[in-house]
């Protein structure tokens, strides 16, 4: 990555939102309709809309909801049984706040400036939605890992998303204020310096860009010491262990020769305990709903799904910010051997960004997922699908589905150095603009942020002041549960 070049000095402005946006969706006139030198005067040009340096500045506004409010309006159309341990794990600390707070941030970033140019959002770009994943041809790659919220809308909110979940993370770490600082610019700068790279390439460029763990040992192990590269491998090689097999072998139990779901309510409750009637029947039930699903892939991975039948289901609860909606693990088995498949079915609801940045076109959430997953990913899980189906209490909700394991890599936050939490932040920033390159316009983006640092000096300073903003809703968020405003189930 280049270094940064001198500031290039810009007026202040306060938060104001464009008056026009690029829509990711609008591609034609986005795009190829037009010449890159075009594209590239629209996102300098944007400057006069949005200057760089006013991205650093963060003004709630004055009606302002109550972030306690927010949160609980959101569990009005989640379990209530689960809510109680979603709002337990939100209380562990500013981070674990931060993660489950998706809904306020929304509202927050739609105040702030923006320079008209829309891409495909992740939606919650904060650290640990990053990681490690198997690729179709059967490599480790990093990349985004949660597109619950994922719509299109304005580029930097995700970026701001990024950049103060690595402020709080490094607050959380004991990490001093210029450790903390170059961390943020360095992720920031890594967007910025990637988004130019990719304006450079062809569009099948672009798209077939990607980040392997192959990568990440030769741009950055020079970098780091012995121990850090140990662990980096060891992650690696724990990684590649984490599919199907390894998700039955820690989710199921054999009882009078059947395999079945173990029970660990209430993260785990088998599907057959949550009906507790004996006429209602559960398979049926199941694929019935795996039926519809079965429509959303394309023939040769619904022919691969067609080699595997029903075994058990049950509820299990995943995450921060997602705890409460309805998740479901499907065991499946081979039809001719031994051989486990492990779904997760994940209830989808409108995204946290949709009163802000506009309704999805896709009727089906599930659908509005997967495609967001599809378009941001540089490989996407082979039975990655959607469905509509009822629910227990019979309401039809949609879902996405997707294998529970297919290799996973997550970052051990609380493990990592200023170092590696430098690299880490690249590695994010690096991905995300990739994601951002694939659905956006990246040449008019490049164009915006120009040479210069100024826009990475600007996220230092936005997620400095947000990162403070989110210590005081956390510790509102705390008073409520000592004011029993809140109810909390801890240590789950």
């Amino acid at each position: 990555m280049p270094a940064a070049s001198a500031v290039e000095p810009e007026p202040r402005a306060v938060p104001v939102r464009g008056p026009s946006r690029t829509r990711a969706e609008d591609w034609p006139s986005a795009r190829g309709l037009r010449s890159r030198e075009s594209r590239a005067r629209h996102g300098k040009a944007a400057r006069s809309v949005a200057p760089r340096a006013s991205h650093g500045v963060w003004e709630p506004v004055r009606e302002r909801q109550d972030p306690v409010r927010v949160l609980m309006e959101q569990a009005g159309s989640r379990l209530p049984d689960l809510v109680p341990v979603r709002n337990g794990r939100m209380s562990a600390s500013p981070f674990a706040f931060y993660r489950g707070s998706a809904a306020i941030m929304a509202a927050d970033l739609a105040s702030t400036p923006v320079s008209g140019i829309d891409v495909q959002l992740c939606g919650d770009a904060h650290l640990s939605n990053f990681g490690g994943y198997a690729s179709l041809d059967r490599q480790l790659i990093f990349g985004l890992c949660d597109f619950d919220e994922t719509l299109p809308g304005p580029w930097e909110w995700d970026v701001k998303r990024l950049v103060t979940s690595l402020e709080i993370a490094g607050r959380d770490r004991g990490l001093d204020d210029p450790e903390r600082h170059a961390v943020v610019r360095a992720a920031a700068s890594a967007y910025r310096e990637a988004m130019r790279e990719f304006a450079a390439l062809d569009n099948l460029q672009v798209w077939y860009s990607r980040m392997t763990a192959q990568d990440i040992r030769d741009r950055w192990g020079s970098e780091v010491g012995k121990k850090d590269r140990r662990r980096f491998d060891r992650q690696i090689e724990r990684a590649v262990t984490k599919d199907s097999a390894k998700a039955s072998s820690k989710l199921t139990k054999l009882v009078n020769g059947r395999t079945q779901m173990i029970s660990k309510p209430p993260l785990i409750v088998p599907l057959s305990d949550l009906l507790d009637d004996e006429r209602i029947p559960i398979e049926g039930i199941v694929t019935a709903g795996l039926q519809g699903y079965r429509r959303s892939l394309s023939g040769a991975r619904r022919h691969l799904l067609e080699q595997f039948h029903y075994v058990d289901a049950a509820r299990k609860v995943v995450g921060v910010g997602s705890v409460g909606t309805r998740a479901w693990v499907v065991l499946m088995r081979g039809t001719d051997n031994d051989e486990s498949l492990i779904l997760q079915l994940k209830e989808a609801g409108q995204s946290v960004l949709a009163p802000y940045a506009g309704r999805s076109r896709f009727n089906n959430q599930g659908q509005r997922v997967v495609v967001g997953q599809q378009l941001l990913q540089a490989s996407s899980d082979t039975f990655l699908g959607w469905n509509r189906m009822p629910s227990l209490d019979g309401a039809s909700r949609d879902f996405y589905i997707r294998q529970l394991w297919d290799w996973k890599l997550s970052a051990d936050v609380e493990k990592q150095s200023r170092a590696t939490m430098a690299i880490y932040g690249q590695m994010c920033g690096w991905t995300l603009a990739r994601a951002h390159a694939r659905s956006g316009d990246r040449i008019a983006i490049a164009a915006y942020l120009g040479l210069g640092d100024v826009f990475d000096v600007a996220m230092v300073e936005f997620a400095e002041a947000y990162a403070d903003q989110n210590e005081e809703d956390y510790a509102r968020w705390l008073d409520a549960i000592r004011a029993e405003e809140v109810a909390v189930t801890l240590d789950l």
